[in-house]
C-alpha cells in the first residue's frame, strides 16, 4: 500500500470509504470535514492506495499540545491485512516529526473492536471525560 497525502480529487473515494466503514454521522458533513482539514495540517491527511484505488485513510492533526487521529478507515475487503496498522504508524511518525509528544483519539464506547485495535497499537484508555461543544452546525 502506498501512503500519500490526500488530494482534492480523492474526495469522492474517501467519502465512499468512510461510508463503507460506518464513520459518517448525520451531524458531521464529510465534505465540510475535508474542507476544514485542508485548512489545517493538510499534509497530515493521508490516504492508502493499492493499484490506484483508495483503500485507507487517516486524518491526523497537531495543534501544538496534542496530536489527534480521526477518520482512520480501511475498506472492508482490505481489512485484517495490517493496512490500518501501517497507515496509523505513518500518521504517528509524521506527528512525531512535528514535535508532537502525545496522540489522543476518541472512539465510541460501544465500538469494542476498534478499542481493542488501538490497544494493540499501544494506546491506553486515559482517565478523562471527553466533552464537546459545537461551534458551527454542518446542517442548516
Amino acid at each position: 500500500m502506498l501512503i500519500r497525502p490526500f488530494k482534492i480529487e480523492d474526495e469522492h473515494a474517501v467519502i465512499t470509504l468512510w461510508q463503507q466503514c460506518g464513520l459518517i454521522r448525520p451531524w458531521n458533513d464529510p465534505h465540510r470535514d475535508i474542507q476544514r482539514k485542508l485548512k489545517v495540517n493538510p499534509d497530515l491527511f493521508l490516504v492508502g492506495v493499492i493499484e490506484s484505488e483508495i483503500v485507507a485513510s487517516v486524518m491526523a492533526g497537531y495543534e501544538g499540545h496534542r496530536g489527534w487521529l480521526n477518520y482512520l478507515a480501511v475498506a472492508p475487503e482490505f481489512q485484517h491485512r495490517g493496512l490500518a496498522r501501517k497507515i496509523a504508524a505513518e500518521a504517528e511518525q509524521r506527528l512525531q516529526k512535528t514535535g508532537c509528544p502525545k496522540i489522543n483519539l476518541q472512539i465510541r464506547s460501544s465500538n469494542l473492536k476498534v478499542i481493542e485495535f488501538y490497544k494493540h497499537l499501544g494506546y491506553a484508555v486515559d482517565d478523562v471525560v471527553s466533552m464537546g461543544k459545537r461551534l458551527e452546525s454542518d446542517h442548516e
